[in-house]
């Protein structure tokens, strides 16, 4: 009896994971990202969507108006972000948390240049007679535009607060072991990394949608 119970519960081990077992083992916050990531795409989605058959509705012509510039220059700082950030898993698996924490840091500073060329694009929209309280197509541009610098701002306040800690954890060799060897710090390097790809990829997106559409 016991060697056929035995027999059964190796059978049973061998047997890959069901969906539900596997979404069982996903960590609660990595399980609310992946939510919130598609929360996200589909907010924008119907926003593109929106902005697509309003300016059909309203027969506008493309080349209207020079597509603004800084929207194109912040585009590459967002992709140079995206690779300054991509350097961080690599050198927290070095144990190399001084030059992890210049990598959070550059990934930060290039953030806060983005949002800034945003808002001179904004100003170039305004030079040329496109206002966000104007036509339907140009509130759409300001407004999407918009909303994806408040969600990367939401993953810059989180990844200022994981630079802090980072810098807390360089200066001390005790801290810096800690730090390496949290789990939860590794979590928060993955969650972080996979919201700000996720976020420069939904802008290179929308770039493409507003080249060929503006």
């Amino acid at each position: 009896m016991n060697s056929d119970k035995e027999r059964k519960d190796k059978v049973g081990a061998n047997r890959p994971a069901s969906a539900f077992q596997r979404m069982e083992r996903v960590p609660p916050m990595l399980m609310m990202l992946y939510l919130s990531l598609v929360g996200i795409g589909v907010l924008f989605l119907f926003l593109v969507v929106a902005y697509a058959q309003t300016r059909y509705m309203a027969n506008l012509p493309r080349g209207l108006h020079p597509f603004p510039k800084f929207f194109s220059i912040s585009t590459i700082v967002l992709l140079v972000s995206s690779y300054t950030l991509a350097q961080a898993p690599r050198l927290y698996r070095a144990d190399d948390v001084a030059n992890l924490a210049r990598c959070l840091g550059a990934t930060l500073l290039l953030g806060c240049i983005f949002a800034g060329l945003q808002v001179l694009g904004w100003r170039e929209l305004m030079t040329q007679g496109v206002f966000f309280d104007g036509m339907a197509s140009g509130t759409y541009v300001y407004l999407i535009s918009a909303l994806h610098v408040a969600h990367l701002l939401g993953g810059m306040l989180f990844l200022l607060a994981l630079l802090l800690r980072t810098l807390h954890a360089s200066r001390d060799a005790v801290r810096t072991l800690v730090f390496i060897r949290n789990p939860y710090r590794r979590l928060q390097l993955r969650l972080l990394s996979m919201f700000w790809h996720f976020i420069d990829a939904l802008w290179v997106v929308l770039f493409v949608v507003f080249v060929f559409m503006y």
